[in-house]
This record gives structure tokens, sequence and C-alpha cells, in this order.
């Protein structure tokens, strides 16, 4: 096949894109305008021009996990098709994208026209997230004949199970809980105890990838937060950023930084991603993570329960909590059988891990049996699609 492939995993907070040849670009898939430039949109990477990151405010393609603004999707894809971004002949590239487990058909077949009417792709493949991760996981594990696959995303946390590389649909559980709620549920508690920040989005995500981890004991961890500062190993300042000196804020110890604006991080700093282990902390009436893995697991067929468990891979944003691996394993331990061996596998980079997959999927020699091909979208329109992308 002469046409080069591109790859396109699009998040509903980033866009990881790029030729499967190369590396990938990490583009925030939103438009943002600032207060103190108020006539310029800016479009996912060129945020990094903005002067002064207060008070962003986000126009967002996605909503609740799924795609519900074309045009500034759109506007995002143009961006990362331009010479700006990865500048790229469409009419000579096969372009692989993500989409969510059980996307809306309509979406699909909005998705499918943009790409082969206004972009003119040669080929197209529409993909979930996980099958690429399980795709990277077994290249690295040919002996791995099944994976449980945690992507814990924007908007939501899916677990999606695989025997001999074929998702088990009726194992694939959802949880109401991702990066988003955690980062809006911070800015509430922050605004109640300290500090207005609920206008403050882009800042509070940064406190909370800075300054938030996983809890390995939450009572113990309790106990210690409710202590004197002098006796509190939790307690942290997270000085806040002023756009001149600081582009971005870091954690210091308490009382050390008297100049800066800070925010006084105690228990939130592990109560916020306790959320993932029990969302009805928040009224969400859902399992966590580690009961929706064992309840996935059982709508598999009972021989594959020691390989799935075995072979547990965690990809997405909020994976990168500290602690997050190790909580888990601690957690399905304690719920799975005891004969049965647990393994998590934990990438280096577990936002870029499912487009890893499908840059290895495309040198893949089946490639270009998975893909529709422009000339027969033309001729047979949407039903050819249906008939090729398992999703």
């Amino acid at each position: 096949m002469n046409t080069q492939v591109f790859v396109l995993d699009n998040g509903a907070y980033t866009a990881k894109a790029g030729l499967a040849t190369a590396s990938p670009t990490v583009v925030p898939n939103c438009i943002m305008k600032a207060k103190s430039e108020r006539r310029r949109p800016f479009i996912g990477n060129q945020i990094e021009e903005c002067r002064d990151l207060a008070a962003l405010y986000f126009m967002l393609p996605f909503q609740k996990g799924y795609i519900v603004n074309w045009d500034i999707q759109k506007t995002v894809w143009d961006y990362i098709f331009s010479k700006e971004c990865c500048p790229i002949n469409l009419s000579q590239t096969s372009i692989t994208i993500t989409e969510p487990p059980f996307n809306f058909s309509s979406i699909q077949e909005a998705m499918v026209e943009i790409f082969f009417e206004d972009f003119e792709v040669a080929s197209l493949l529409r993909i979930n997230p996980s099958t690429l991760s399980c795709y990277h996981y077994r290249h690295e594990n040919p002996t791995a004949k099944c994976c449980i696959v945690i992507d814990v995303g924007y908007s939501f946390t899916h677990i999606v199970p695989y025997v001999n590389d074929m998702k088990i649909k009726a194992g694939i559980r959802r949880i109401d809980v991702g990066g988003k709620l955690l980062t809006n549920h911070l800015k509430e508690i922050l605004s109640y105890r300290q500090l207005h920040v609920m206008d403050e989005t882009y800042v509070v995500n940064q406190v909370k990838e800075d300054s938030c981890f996983v809890s390995q004991d939450f009572y113990n961890d309790m106990e210690i937060a409710k202590k004197k500062i002098s006796e509190n190993s939790i307690v942290k300042d997270y000085v806040l950023p002023d756009f001149t000196n600081i582009r971005r804020g870091y954690l210091t110890d308490p009382g050390t930084d008297t100049d800066s604006q800070v925010l006084r991080m105690n228990n939130e700093r592990f109560s916020i991603p306790e959320i993932l282990f029990h969302p009805s902390d928040v009224g969400i009436k859902q399992m966590g993570i580690p009961e929706a893995v064992m309840d996935s697991i059982k709508d598999c067929e009972e021989e594959t329960w020691p390989h799935l468990l075995a072979n547990i891979v965690l990809t997405g944003g909020c994976a990168k909590f500290p602690g997050f691996r190790e909580r888990l394993l601690k957690d399905v331990r304690s719920l799975a059988p005891e004969e049965y061996k647990i393994n998590i596998h934990l990438p280096e980079n577990p936002i870029t891990y499912a487009w890893e997959g499908g840059s290895l999927l495309a040198n893949d020699s089946n490639y270009s049996s998975l893909v529709v091909k422009k000339e027969e979208y033309e001729e047979e329109g949407q039903a050819v699609c249906y008939d090729k992308f398992d999703t």
C-alpha cells in the first residue's frame, strides 16, 4: 500500500495525532478563549502562545464522551492537519481514528462523511482506543491470549475485556467518572474552603495533576491529614501561577513561599482520585473501578478469568496519578479468587499507549483489509463502514 497512515486518537480532552512512522503530537481537543485576548480563539496547541491563562473559556466538541459539536471538532481537525501542526497530503493518507465503545450511529456516519467528503482521505479505519491498546499489549506480550483494558479517560472510565483479540461486548463496563469530573469536584472544594476558582478550569486541572495521588490506606491518610501542620506529612502548599514569572504552579512545603498566592492542599490530594474507586462519594450510584473489573470478568467465559486477571492494562490520563496501579492491584486482589495471579501493566505513557498501538497496527500486513477505501465508500456509502468496522 503506497499510502501513508495517520493515527488520530481522538480523545475528549486531548487528541493524539501523527503519522504512524513518527511520534504523536498531543493536542488539546478544544477551542479556548482568554479574558486578556478576547478576539483571538486558541485552537489546540496555540494555547502555548496565550500570555494569561487565568479564567480560560473552553469550547469542547465532546459532551459526556461523545462528539456533539461538529463545528468545534472540525476546526480542531483542520488545525491538526494544518502546516502548523501535522502537515500531510490527505488524499494520499489512510486515517485511523478512534471512537468510544457503543458510539451512536449518527456520530459514526457524520465522522465518516467528514473524512471522505470534506477531507477526501484515501481510506479510513474507525476503531476503539481500547482495541489499539490491546493490540499494543499483545505486540509486547505475544503469549498473552487475553487482556482487559481499563481506559480512565476524560468523561468516562471504560473497562473492556478481550479474548483472542476479540472484544467481549457483554463484558464492557462504563463508569461515569473521569478526569473532567475530578477537576470539577476539586474546583468546588477549593472554592468552598479557600479561594473562588470556579472559572479557573485550566489552572485547577494543573493543580490536580501536580498534587493529587491515590491513597493506599484512605482512613489512615485521613487521620494524618487531621494532624497539625508540623506532624502532617500530606499537607502541601500549591503556589499558583501569576503568568509573568510563574507559568505553571508547583507544590512546596507549607509556609515556604510567602510572596505568592497559594492553595493549601491537604486531604483533597487523595480524596479527589478516591472518587474513581468510590463514585458513590459524590452521589454517582455506580461501582468503583475494582468492582467493575470483577463484574466485567464475570461476563466472560470462566476459563478466561485467570488470563484476564493476569493481563490488566491501565491507560488514560488519570492512570498517571501516583499510587494508582498499586491501589488497584490491592483492591482487585482482595476481590478476586485467591488462586488467580493478578498483574496490572501501567505503560510508560498511558496517554499515548492507544496511539502507539495504532502506529503498530499500521505496519500490520492485515491493515489494508481493515480499512474502507474512498472508492468503496463512493460506491456503497455508509453500509460498507457498518460491515467493516467493529465498534
